[in-house]
């Protein structure tokens, strides 16, 4: 019979796990802007990692993304918290991604997978089978069903793992805007009718008699 009174709790016990979490940068984007309507919507990387990791450690973190106009803001906020890095892809990033995934499989014990594309179904039985924990994070509307069945979690990306910055061109014009004058109230100002000037001083002046000396 256990002992209630040895008997550890939850958070006593020690989780030693490490996580490589590898990120799918266009789709990832592409899937967010789908459900905002709107490009200058980002992944809130500062709130999303850490609901990732839980309580385990972070051993890799790798965003790949195609093109070469990758923010440099981006991959400076990524190394200074995650000592991540960003790997720019020629074509799409399913193939870096998992040449890395697979080159990971046999040093941490959990692989993230931040993409819904069912071209990753292969990816996720091959690491499965190399007896690595193999989970998902993506939002929900833009995921394959069959990738959500076969890894071990899948997260929900939401609106409350992503932020819309203004962007700086808005941000000018809101400013030079403000600077402007308003025509139509400068029109309205000069269609006012002017108050006659008072000339009873001078009035006064003209008809009081002069002081005889």
């Amino acid at each position: 019979m256990t002992d209630l009174k040895t008997e550890q709790k939850p958070e006593d016990i020690i989780i030693s796990q490490t996580v490589a979490i590898l990120i799918d940068g266009n789709n990832i984007e592409r899937s967010i802007h789908d459900q905002t309507k709107d490009v200058n919507t980002m992944l809130n990387f500062d709130k999303l990692i850490p609901k990732l990791l839980g309580n385990r450690g972070l051993n890799r973190l790798i965003y790949f993304r195609e093109g070469k106009q990758i923010s440099q803001k981006l991959k400076d906020r990524l190394h200074e918290f995650f000592h991540g890095s960003v790997r720019p892809c020629r074509k799409s990033a399913d193939i870096p991604l998992s040449i890395n995934a697979m080159q990971l499989a046999s040093k941490v014990d959990t692989i993230v997978i931040m993409s819904g594309d069912a071209d990753y179904i292969e990816l996720v039985r091959h690491l499965k089978s190399e007896g690595v924990r193999v989970e998902i994070a993506s939002v929900d509307a833009t995921t394959a069903h069959v990738i959500k069945e076969e890894c071990d979690h899948h997260y929900r990306i939401n609106e409350a793992d992503w932020f819309t910055y203004a962007p700086k061109q808005a941000n000018q014009n809101n400013k030079q805007s403000k600077r402007r004058p308003n025509k139509k109230a400068q029109a309205n100002q000069n269609d006012k009718p002017q108050a006659e000037p008072d000339n009873s001083n001078n009035e006064d002046k003209k008809t009081k008699p002069a002081k005889k000396k």
